[in-house]
């Protein structure tokens, strides 16, 4: 069985929640379990990387439909 392929856009709003998990968790006062805060820390840390990752696929994977082909473009120099 297949995973199912995350966008960037499922990603960053993972992460956005982390974010908002840490935050929740200093103001309720459990940045003082620093396993807990070193172990969200990494989980955000490697989001952030899956994010980066998945953006920099889609951007990848969308410049053949964006770019012109070659047979169209202008003719800058003549030889």
């Amino acid at each position: 069985m297949s995973t199912p392929t995350l966008t960037a856009t499922d990603v960053k709003r993972h992460l956005d929640l982390l974010h908002e998990e840490r935050l929740l968790a200093i103001e309720i006062g459990l940045a003082a379990d620093g396993a807990y805060m070193a172990d969200l820390d990494d989980e955000i840390a490697a989001c952030l990387a899956a994010y980066v990752g998945a953006a920099v696929t889609e951007i990848a994977s969308m410049r053949p439909t964006l770019s012109l082909p070659a047979a169209n473009l202008p003719t800058l120099f003549v030889l």
